[in-house]
């Protein structure tokens, strides 16, 4: 067994990215694995945005056609 002198350093279990986090600790695949969770959370949001602002134009084509 090999001798880890950051033993006694107990590291965190990192969950979710929080927003300004401290990043100097992370490794290069754990950066990479929050670039891939935070590029498919942006993909959820734009996909999110986009059915809320066809719902708000059909809404608003509907009540447009009501006038009149």
């Amino acid at each position: 067994m090999a001798f880890d002198p950051f033993a006694d350093e107990p590291r965190k279990t990192l969950g979710a990215h929080e927003i300004g986090q401290d990043l100097s600790m992370l490794s290069v695949d754990e950066l990479d694995e929050r670039i891939a969770l935070l590029e498919k959370e942006i993909a959820r949001l734009k996909e999110a945005k986009a059915a809320k602002e066809n719902s708000r134009a059909a809404a608003s084509a509907f009540f447009r056609l009501g006038q009149g």
